[in-house]
């Protein structure tokens, strides 16, 4: 079976659970708290060098990158389809997918936020501050691409990459507070596909890793 290195909280790992769900494809889950290190053992570093979360075992190899996964996953497990069918409107996914996990994601991850209040002595309403000006940042430019391009769902009416990217950038932002009342399409497209059943697993708070209540 499929085995999924990740973490509870990562981002990162939420997507490609929601994508992996989509797809009906199984999978066991191995944890790595990156709040004590764990990630960064040696054992964990001959699966991935860079030390991150997630990585995929399969049985052609371990893959890393949670797009490339998703890319992998739209190749060897074809149906359902979270990328559309023309060139022109895949790009667009990709776009907007890209726009989180490139863009927004990358800037409020755990080793980020934690060389802001080491290294660079910020404090946590600095931190809080951080966090709150690069989401609305990418979401601002978000919300108008789904504004263009979606409807039940960030690019028309079924899940693609772009939620299954959104979703946890959706928690996220929620976790920290940030306001999403300036996103109604956001927000929207993510209580759309949070309804659904296999990206409802996918939530943290449902992970074997997740921390008690």
């Amino acid at each position: 079976m499929i085995c999924l290195h990740g973490y509870w909280r990562s981002s990162a790992a939420y997507r490609v659970r929601i994508a992996l769900n989509l797809k009906g494809v199984g999978y066991r889950q191995v944890t790595h708290d990156l709040r004590t290190g764990a990630q960064r053992q040696n054992g964990y570093a001959m699966l991935n060098p860079q030390r991150l979360v997630p990585a995929l075992e399969t049985d052609h190899g371990v893959l890393t990158q949670s797009l490339a996964i998703l890319e992998w996953l739209e190749e060897a497990h074809p149906q359902p389809a979270l990328l559309p069918t023309s060139p022109r409107d895949r790009a667009t996914v990709r776009a907007m997918a890209d726009l989180v996990a490139c863009d927004i994601h990358p800037l409020n991850n755990l080793r980020v936020l934690s060389a802001l209040r080491g290294e660079l002595g910020a404090n946590e309403a600095q931190v809080s501050g951080w966090i709150a000006h690069w989401i609305a940042e990418g979401f601002g430019a978000l919300e108008t691409l789904v504004e263009r391009h979606g409807g039940r769902h960030a690019f028309g009416d079924a899940p693609t990459f772009a939620d299954c990217c959104i979703v946890p950038q959706v928690y996220s932002a929620e976790r920290f507070e940030v306001d999403l009342a300036p996103f109604p399409r956001i927000r929207s497209v993510a209580q759309a596909a949070r309804a659904l059943t296999a990206v409802a697993a996918a939530h943290p708070d449902r992970q074997p890793d997740a921390d008690p209540a």
